[in-house]
């Protein structure tokens, strides 16, 4: 590719100079305008009256010195034109004064009646009399050249303001389209915040979790005193990382919306391990019936189990836990029952957000299946998920009941 070679310093400094004076929104750049209007003006009046000099030159050398007014009022200056233009030669200056018009945001029956009186002014001979000495001819072209004169600087006026409209249109489609960007942005990044919140709280606080549960458990049963204060040490930095965990997902969930799913991700496959590594006193059944069953639902019922088990160590140690995995012809149906806490099993205070049941509820509302998670009257806890095999969108959002 050839680059291109630099401008010329005259080049670079008529630029500069350009961009320097060619500055239409400012104030001295507006003036310099209506003094440069206001010089052909009087140079109109000046030269189409040679001295002796009456009345009519001064109406039409007035008529060019109101231009300076136009853009603060624009009709009265037309007016002001009008006795020139009728008793002298102020054509310039009423032009001017009928595009200024034309480019305000005057009513549509102001801007047609400017144009009107300019076209009569400049058709209508001073003295009146002299009319009746022109021919059909002269009468025809003097009617086309006073529209022409009237008309077209209202039609230039009303295509400068019809551009400038445009232009403050894209202007604004500009800003608008940048703010929906932001706003797509801000949404994009919520939603990914809200998917590590929810990742981060079924994975990395599952794993503390178990840690801490573990270190506890050596803490008790250790008889060497090195091995308890090894346990004791790993179980506080356990819980301390949960800790932080609930607080960052705390700043997280805050902005977060819909979740998107990590890959990849646990299936129904992994539950026996999951079980098995979960320090919980369960057992597990699946049942599927030689059905298929989505992804997402498979993920759904994994995290929902592995939150189940997370909260009976938390709140049910040592209780009898049974999960049940079923499917029939419309659902998965998972079920986690733990019983009472056995009082032998020494309890880890972990710390929790209450973001769990929230987390699956969402999970299956998304699905457009419902969640349940309520005590028992003898002190246990059910945990019950009923998941679609296929999506039926109006589903309900899951039911109310207490988070833990």
């Amino acid at each position: 590719m050839t680059a291109v070679p630099p401008a010329a310093p005259q080049v670079r400094f008529l630029r500069l100079l350009g961009r320097i004076l060619w500055r239409p929104n400012s104030r001295w750049h507006q003036r310099a305008v209506d003094l440069l209007l206001v010089l052909p003006a009087g140079l109109d009046a000046a030269l189409n009256y040679p001295p002796p000099r009456d009345w009519s030159f001064w109406a039409s050398l007035a008529a060019a010195g109101v231009l300076l007014l136009r853009r603060r009022l624009p009709l009265c200056v037309l007016l002001a034109t009008l006795p020139g233009l009728y008793a002298g030669r102020a054509l310039i200056a009423a032009m001017v004064a009928v595009y200024t018009v034309a480019r305000s945001a005057r009513p549509t029956w102001q801007k047609v009646l400017a144009a009107a009186l300019v076209v009569t002014g400049s058709f209508i001979p001073w003295p009146i009399s002299d009319i009746t000495k022109m021919t059909a001819s002269d009468i025809c072209q003097q009617l086309i050249y006073a529209v022409m004169l009237g008309a077209g600087p209202v039609w230039l006026g009303l295509l400068a303001q019809t551009r400038k409209d445009l232009s403050d249109r894209v202007a604004e489609l500009a800003a608008v389209r940048d703010q929906e960007r932001a706003l797509h942005a801000a949404a994009v990044l919520a939603k990914e915040r809200a998917r590590i919140a929810r990742e981060m709280h079924d994975v990395v606080s599952h794993q503390a979790g178990l840690i801490a549960v573990q270190a506890g458990a050596l803490e008790v049963t250790s008889q060497d005193a090195r091995v308890k204060q090894v346990a004791g040490t790993l179980r506080g930095l356990a819980v301390a990382t949960l800790e932080e965990l609930r607080s960052m997902i705390l700043v997280l969930r805050a902005a977060g919306a819909g979740p998107t799913e990590l890959a990849p991700q646990p299936r129904l496959a992994d539950l026996a391990s999951l079980v098995a590594a979960s320090e919980v006193d369960a057992s597990l059944r699946i049942d599927l019936a030689g059905r298929t069953v989505p992804e997402p639902v498979e993920r759904a019922a994994y995290r929902t189990v592995q939150e189940a088990l997370t909260n009976v160590r938390k709140h049910a140690p040592g209780a009898l836990t049974s999960v049940t995995v079923e499917a029939d012809e419309c659902s998965l149906n998972v079920a986690v029952r733990n019983g009472v806490p056995t009082v032998e099993a020494p309890a880890v205070p972990l710390p929790g957000g209450r973001h769990g049941i929230v987390g699956l509820r969402e999970r299956a509302a998304l699905l457009d299946g419902e969640l349940t998670a309520q005590p028992r009257h003898d002190g246990g806890f059910d945990v019950l998920l009923r998941v679609p095999l296929q999506p039926v969108r109006g589903a309900g959002n899951g039911a109310a009941s207490p988070a833990r």
